[in-house]
């Protein structure tokens, strides 16, 4: 059975045996929270435990390294609608120890790009365009100061309001003990 098809199937009889029905909440988050999350499998269900955040607690947004890319892409879109749309209060960025994104090699994501059929004709027409594909990729050195910089981002953006408390937090994936980085309480 192709992987799709048993996500259907299981599916249909998730839905028939309303098992759907624990997990109803509204879609305003109950503890007015957004939190920027490392898509790491390992923090699939044990970064919510950790905080202990229960389904319709909070809007959560993931993305590799749980960076800040472009100060207008979309994860700071995500973040300004919870907080306008949603009633969100507090931000938090939570990263983790031993981060795939870590001193990550752009040069072995490039060879694996073109080994799955990307033609260096590609690649070069985007950078050619202004993209420069390898640094796009590019990961980070350190997780404590990539947490940082996207607190930072977020809070010195021109769309976020002053009241909104930015933190940074990282998670250990084998402990979920949970480290501050930074205290948006705290000036």
């Amino acid at each position: 059975m192709k992987r799709l098809d048993e996500i259907l199937s299981y599916n249909k009889q998730f839905v028939k045996d309303k098992r759907y029905e624990k997990y109803r909440s509204t879609s305003n988050p109950n503890k007015k929270l957004v939190i920027l999350s490392c898509m790491d499998t390992r923090l699939t269900e044990l970064l919510p435990k950790a905080m202990n955040i229960k389904n319709g607690d909070a809007k959560i947004v993931k993305n590799a390294g749980a960076t800040i890319m472009h100060p207008f892409g979309s994860i700071i879109r995500s973040i300004i609608v919870a907080i306008y749309e949603f009633n969100a209060e507090d931000v938090i960025v939570v990263g983790h120890h031993g981060c795939g994104m870590s001193n990550l090699d752009t040069n072995s994501i490039m060879n694996k790009i073109v080994n799955r059929g990307v033609t260096e004709e590609t690649i070069a027409t985007l950078y050619n365009s202004g993209i420069d594909v390898a640094k796009w990729l590019h990961g980070f050195e350190s997780v404590e100061e990539s947490i940082k910089e996207s607190v930072k981002v977020i809070k010195n953006h021109p769309l976020i309001p002053k009241d909104v408390n930015i933190h940074g937090l990282i998670i250990d994936p084998y402990t979920g003990s949970l480290e501050v980085v930074v205290n948006g309480y705290e000036p």
